[in-house]
């Protein structure tokens, strides 16, 4: 009874192993100032990075340094990997899975070389980005340590 009443969550996960941290954080204001969206950025410990949602990827930037997903439900997350990487021109990153294909959170989408990464690029953080065109009304984070598929966000 009163199904109605109750709001619609929708659980955002941890695209990559590592710590969850605040988008403020991140050193570029276009996240940090939330100018793609809101959300969470990551600072990765694995190299393998998936879907934060179930959904289509819609995006996959052709230098393989960010990629984004559309749920069925008008939700869609972009990840971002590292900062400036877009300057590597693709280098240190492998696509391992393409535009148009339907995932599955925790499905395989880029390995990244964190180490060239690292050393080539301003910063490894991976801003976790909701769009501004997504459906959603309030955003609760959890930050801390995670393993790929732990619960980031919950959206409604």
């Amino acid at each position: 009874m009163f199904g109605f009443l109750k709001r619609k969550v929708r659980e955002i996960k941890a695209p990559v192993d590592g710590q969850a941290v605040a988008l403020e954080s991140v050193d570029d204001e276009v996240f940090s100032q939330k100018l793609v969206g809101d959300g969470m950025a990551m600072i990765p410990v694995s190299e393998i990075f998936t879907a934060p949602i179930d959904g289509t990827i819609t995006k996959i930037f052709s230098t393989n340094h960010a990629y984004s997903i559309k749920s069925p439900k008008d939700l869609e997350v972009m990840v971002h990997i590292g900062l400036d990487t877009v300057d590597l021109k693709g280098e240190g990153f492998e696509r391992l899975a393409n535009e148009g294909d339907e995932v599955k959170v925790g499905d395989v989408i880029i390995r990244a070389d964190l180490n060239y990464i690292r050393e080539h690029a301003k910063d490894i953080i991976t801003p976790v980005i909701i769009s501004e065109e997504s459906d959603v009304k309030n955003i609760e984070k959890k930050l801390g340590i995670v393993k790929t598929g732990d619960i980031i966000m919950e959206v409604n």
